[in-house]
């Protein structure tokens, strides 16, 4: 054990004394929170709209204080002409032109059949999709004001938005952008951790040492996991306190469970370490390797659902699939380990997998 605590001190050392590791180590997890937490949105908000109102009646000017008082719209220019329609779009000055036809309010009041135009850039098929929805939402909750309705009874629905009734981007990135984050960077720096140790040629004390395999691995691994719990730390304040996503569940939990990701990716870390023949080889493997499944097959930007059988059998063996699910189920849910211990356990699995390979793909004699 005392030999087993010195290799652990060593491997410290090397790391307190490289500034830019501990850069990597500390300063990319927060940057990368901080700026997909506030980048990253699948919202759609003051998007540049355009006015042809040739009737300019109150009905009509009543309709279009609503679409510039929501924060999904910002209204730029008022049209005169069709012309004018077209010729904003190619200038991409406008997301969507709403048109109004002339005589709005006579047609309201004694036609029931006054008609509106949404025209959207659909070269972006969700946003263009999303503004037609918006503004079809602001227009139903006029035509609900509206007295005089022919029908002798109304239903009105009641809408609930579970965990994120202020349906807040970060509810679903901040999980996702925490399971990136902890697979990317520990697994890139335990990658080179072996690596280095073969180009600086200390890897002879290393095998000469009485240290069995199994224990000289797990040495390089301990300073990386505590510097993790140390980053997702500091994540979790940064998303309750910056990016306002509370903890629902229990913390303690999330720590344990955030524990045994960081785990799982050391081990796969260290199994790129142990079969890279250089430092470059590792780093290529671990960022560009895993960068894409991980955003990908993680499923906090791509439903898995969505995707072709082959594609959703390929995600189960990408580690951040089961971690955000996790993080998801604590955080946002508020739920327990007996709504998580299937993943819990795919986790566990992973791990020592991973570990076991490594030891094995260790040599212990240099060729």
């Amino acid at each position: 054990m005392e030999q087993f605590l010195v290799f652990v001190k060593k491997e410290c050392l090397h790391i307190l004394r490289d500034r830019r590791t501990l850069f990597i180590l500390f300063g990319m997890p927060i940057v990368q929170i901080v700026i997909f937490g506030f980048a990253l949105s699948n919202e759609v908000k003051n998007s540049t709209i355009a006015i042809l109102d040739p009737s300019k009646d109150a009905a009509s000017l009543q309709l279009t204080e609503r679409f510039e008082a929501s924060k999904y719209f910002d209204i730029q220019k008022n049209l005169n002409t069709i012309g004018d329609i077209e010729k904003s779009f190619r200038e991409g000055k406008i997301k969507m032109a709403i048109v109004f036809p002339e005589n709005f309010r006579e047609d309201l009041l004694h036609t029931n059949k006054a008609q509106i135009q949404f025209i959207s850039d659909a070269s972006d098929p969700n946003i263009g999709t999303t503004l037609i929805n918006y503004a079809n939402a602001i227009l139903g909750d006029y035509q609900n004001e509206l007295s005089g309705q022919n029908l002798p009874y109304t239903i009105k629905t009641e809408v609930r938005m579970l965990y994120n009734p202020q349906l807040k981007a970060a509810f679903n990135f901040v999980p996702g952008v925490m399971a990136m984050v902890l697979m990317l960077v520990c697994t890139m720096m335990t990658s080179i951790s072996i690596v280095k140790e073969k180009e600086m040629g200390t890897m002879e004390v290393l095998l000469v040492s009485p240290l069995r395999p199994i224990l000289m691995v797990v040495s390089k691994a301990i300073p990386y996991l505590f510097l993790s719990i140390i980053n997702i730390s500091t994540i979790l304040l940064l998303s309750v306190y910056v990016l306002e996503v509370p903890i629902q569940g229990s913390l303690f939990l999330l720590m344990a469970e955030s524990t045994l990701f960081i785990i799982t990716s050391l081990a796969l870390g260290l199994l790129i370490s142990a079969g890279a023949a250089s430092q470059q080889t590792a780093m290529f493997i671990s960022l560009v390797g895993l960068f894409m499944p991980t955003l990908v097959f993680s499923g906090f930007m791509f439903p898995i659902d969505n995707m072709p059988i082959p594609l959703q059998v390929i995600s189960n063996v990408v580690p951040a699939k089961w971690f955000f699910y996790i993080v998801k189920s604590i955080m946002i849910k508020g739920l327990g380990f007996k709504a998580i211990w299937k993943e819990t356990l795919i986790l566990f699995g992973m791990t020592i997998f991973l570990l076991a390979i490594s030891i094995k793909k260790f040599k212990i004699r240099l060729s």
